[in-house]
């Protein structure tokens, strides 16, 4: 039975193509997403309901590429160096320059996803933050008299 997410059969070449388009797009993705997770953030400041709900949207579908890009990679990975393939080993068959640009960009990519990660976990604490002052405006403190 085979991996749904594996990619046809191809060469090496072909893989290799592949694996390197996948972190470039990755890595203008990851771009993006950070661009929105600060559209969020100032929508979120700003208590816009309806565009909090499109940038939402923008976001999840950012998302769901990144993660089928995601698995292509580690597809692509395997099918270069077999089931317990790595990008180390991947990048492994590169010549000397290109495996140091790819090791690069790798890099990079990975600092922009922990950018991302920080970005949307700040944008979460906020809308969090939000909706407690909410519940309290509307449905009031239980314990703001409790006698001592």
């Amino acid at each position: 039975m085979s991996n749904p997410a594996s990619p046809p059969p191809v060469s090496r070449q072909e893989a290799m193509r592949a694996l390197l388009a996948g972190i470039a797009a990755d890595m203008q993705a990851y771009a993006g997403l950070a661009a929105l997770l600060e559209e969020q953030f100032d929508a979120a400041l700003r208590h816009q309901g309806p565009r909090l709900g499109d940038i939402a949207e923008k976001i999840t579908g950012m998302v769901a590429e990144a993660d089928a890009r995601r698995i292509q990679r580690v597809a692509l990975a395997q099918h270069l160096n077999g089931p317990n393939g790595t990008m180390a080993q991947a990048f492994a068959l590169l010549k000397p320059a290109a495996r140091e640009k790819m090791e690069a960009d790798w890099l990079a990519l990975e600092a922009l996803v922990i950018e991302c990660k920080r970005l949307s976990k700040r944008n979460a604490d906020l809308l969090v933050e939000q909706h407690g002052i909410m519940q309290r405006v509307l449905h009031g403190e239980e314990h703001i008299y409790e006698p001592i």
